[in-house]
């Protein structure tokens, strides 16, 4: 499988890039996607310029995209195949390599928050299912209403898979952030709903370090978006990050990443990467990826 198109740029002191999922967004509804992308990186790079950490940055970029209901991941995300809402969530700093995250995670609002609260709780890593609600539930959060995170366009998704047979991925998936502060410090944010119509309890790759999320200042910070399965078996984001300690291009690296993961296990994604310099760059081999990136003295950019 070939990787269909990468980007990198040379970022700057302070940056941040977002994923909107990889995936076939059809081209009526891309520029609405990238729109969503443009939010959540403009989010960040306020943070970011007023001093904010990377940590900080990353999981508020999540947060906008986990609000807008076009994208898989808090409301809007995919449905099981028993019409639940499952939810996944990791963020993970690059100064103490701490890391916190959630999955097959009832319905809460921002699952990327309850994330970070398991982060900043330390006990534990990753929280599952029940024990993840109740661990929201320990931290002061409050369970959403299923039907307000529920939408008709996973509904209709849902109806589609049970009709053809197959779990199926999602046109504006999983989606991420990276970033890169002031003080040199990288950070990294995922959150999906998973795939359409799968078996409850699947989890994939988002919620795992090392595979859909991680961030290490020796290196830089990773997100992964596609085929989780696939995703797994490579740890594509933790492969990723040790290649930038090199000193390599972020698009480079998250190219070959991909394209090595296609040629060993047949699965198709896209990745999004902060090398530990501020430099930025993406992949993807699959149709679109929406995205957008922000950063230090720039206008900033977005695509499909």
């Amino acid at each position: 499988m070939s990787v269909t198109a990468s980007w990198s740029h040379a970022g700057g002191r302070f940056g941040v890039l977002v994923h909107g999922g990889a995936g076939d967004v059809p081209e009526d509804r891309v520029e609405r996607h990238v729109q969503g992308c443009r939010a959540a990186a403009a989010r960040a790079k306020q943070i970011l310029a007023a001093g904010g950490s990377a940590l900080d940055a990353a999981e508020a970029a999540v947060r906008v995209l986990e609000d807008d209901p076009v994208f898989n991941a808090g409301t809007g995300a995919c449905l099981t195949a028993d019409g639940t809402l499952e939810l996944d969530a990791c963020v993970m700093e690059g100064a103490g390599l701490r890391a916190g995250a959630v999955c097959a995670l009832a319905p809460f609002k921002n699952p990327v928050a309850i994330a970070r609260a398991v982060l900043e709780d330390g006990a534990h890593v990753l929280y599952a299912a029940e024990g993840a609600r109740a661990f929201a539930l320990r931290a002061g959060f409050a369970p959403a209403d299923p039907e307000s995170m529920i939408t008709e366009a996973a509904r209709t998704k849902l109806a589609e898979a049970i009709a053809s047979g197959k779990v199926s991925g999602w046109a504006g998936g999983t989606v991420g952030a990276v970033a890169r502060d002031a003080d040199g410090h990288v950070a990294a944010a995922t959150s999906t709903g998973g795939m359409v119509g799968k078996r409850p309890g699947r989890v994939g790759d988002s919620p795992l370090v090392g595979a859909g999320t991680y961030a290490d200042d020796l290196g830089g910070a990773a997100s992964a978006t596609g085929h989780g399965e696939g995703i797994l078996r490579v740890v594509l984001s933790g492969a990723a990050v040790a290649a930038l300690r090199a000193g390599a291009d972020p698009g480079a690296v998250a190219a070959q990443q991909l394209a090595d993961m296609g040629a060993r296990v047949s699965a198709t994604g896209g990745l999004i990467l902060v090398a530990r310099d501020g430099r930025l760059g993406w992949a993807r081999s699959t149709r679109t990826m929406t995205w957008a990136a922000e950063w230090d003295g720039g206008d900033g950019q977005a695509g499909a």
